[in-house]
């Protein structure tokens, strides 16, 4: 089986969200959404669009959107299987949090590295 496919997402925290939403926002040219971050769709080498984005965010300090792990980041990993993927981790005695979760976005589960940083895993809908 395929695990990883590639990255689906980077979140970080900032002391202060706002302000550094804004700093990427003004001086790299990041459109900064209301929910606190962007998403960058993909295209071919001749700019064309293809299925998939990489979505890319900011968290105040203080969001518990990592935890349990203290990291002030955490990574979305795109994957083809993710019920199989997680049997497999599960099965390799890997700590996985929570249970697979589905919204219109697609199945998410997350995983906890040996260094307790908080891993995504992330099915997008078909076709994405």
């Amino acid at each position: 089986m395929k695990r990883v496919t590639g990255i689906g997402g980077v979140f970080f925290k900032a002391a202060d969200a706002e302000a550094l939403r804004d700093w990427y926002r003004r001086h790299l040219g990041i459109d900064v959404q209301d929910w606190g971050g962007a998403a960058f769709d993909w295209t071919d080498a001749q700019g064309k669009p293809v299925a998939g984005s990489t979505t890319w965010l900011i968290d105040p300090q203080e969001s518990d959107h990592f935890a349990p792990s203290a990291a002030p980041f955490m990574v979305n990993y795109r994957v083809e299987d993710l019920r199989g993927l997680i049997t497999v981790l599960r099965d390799e005695g890997c700590d996985v949090v929570d249970e697979i979760q589905e919204s219109e976005y697609g199945l998410f589960a997350w995983v906890m590295d040996p260094e307790g940083h908080k891993v995504e895993l992330w099915q997008p809908p078909a076709g994405q």
